[in-house]
């Protein structure tokens, strides 16, 4: 629950008060850390449950491999992949297969991804055509992206998020975030002017703008798909829903040290920028839980390390 709350430091405090540990207290722990970004600490816990006499299941190795993808850990996350079958007994399904064609796509290792994809014994998922279909975008590999997009669209024709991903348009009108203040839930979508301090809101990202500019900061334009000029750019940027919540949050701090904003999709990669730079300007942590992972902005930097 913790974990999942983005409180991983207590989540791990109360593991290590546990007098026994079975195999759903370090799946859950390890699957913790994975999604936090801390596939080392995941690799660790891992070593420490097989010392231990704890047997890994499947989950176990689920939770391990999705560490390795999020942490640019490729080549561990292939050796734990090849013993699972020799040396657990565990052997290896779709997921696993996709895990591993994700962390060879987010390394940019597209072409020994497609070929993970196609040796794989089993049908290949969804998810592991969608992992290297947002890497092809990411690398700029049109061609593969082709292949990747033709197989997705047929297993899932109606998955909205396929076609945003195929469009390159961030701001589906589906892309929403959310974030609790006060006991009260608030929710953002792209552009969304429909709380109550929408002004408030919109004034502050131009004010912090300018400091974020002097800092360093500079927008990425080639992330907004449509046909508009810089300026308009620029502004269609600030209207993510992510960077609204995130704003929404700090103008409502009353106190507290840091904010977390949950949303449903991937973030978007200028936005993932532009929160660094107001973690540091603003002084506080900010973290923000996307449809991958959890990422922890502090003092301009994040948990993520940019790979995400």
């Amino acid at each position: 629950m913790y974990a999942k709350c983005g409180d991983l430091e207590l989540s791990n405090r109360i593991f290590y008060m546990m007098p026994k540990k079975d195999t759903i207290a370090w799946n859950t722990m390890i699957i913790g850390n994975s999604m936090h970004g801390k596939g080392e600490e995941a690799l660790l816990l891992f070593r420490e449950m097989v010392s231990s006499g704890v047997k890994p299941n499947s989950v176990t190795f689920t939770g391990v491999l999705s560490g390795c993808s999020h942490s640019q850990l490729v080549d561990k996350g292939l050796v734990i992949f090849y013993a699972m079958r020799k040396e657990h007994g565990v052997e290896p399904d779709s997921e696993h297969y996709s895990c591993m064609v994700d962390a060879l796509s987010r390394a940019g290792r597209l072409e020994q991804a497609y070929n993970f994809i196609q040796n794989m014994p089993m049908k290949p998922s969804a998810g592991a055509w969608g992992a290297l279909l947002g890497a092809c975008r990411v690398y700029k590999n049109v061609e593969m992206a082709r292949v990747a997009g033709k197989q997705l669209l047929e297993i899932e024709p109606e998955n909205a998020g396929n076609y945003v991903l195929l469009s390159n348009i961030y701001e589906a009108a589906k892309l929403r975030d959310w974030i609790q203040v006060k006991d009260k839930v608030h929710t953002f979508v792209v552009g969304d002017k429909n709380n109550a301090q929408t002004a408030v809101i919109y004034s502050f990202l131009t004010e912090v703008g300018e400091k974020m500019r002097l800092a360093g900061y500079l927008p990425c334009t080639d992330l907004v798909g449509q046909d508009l000029d810089a300026e308009e750019k620029e502004n269609s940027l600030c209207n993510h829903s992510e960077r609204l919540a995130v704003a929404f949050g700090i103008l409502n701090l009353d106190g507290a040290s840091s904010i977390t904003v949950f949303k449903n999709l991937r973030i978007c990669g200028d936005c993932h920028n532009a929160i660094k730079y107001l973690a540091k300007i603003v002084g506080v942590q900010i973290i923000v839980r996307d449809s991958l992972r959890f990422h922890h902005f502090k003092d301009g930097l994040c948990s993520c390390r940019d790979f995400w």
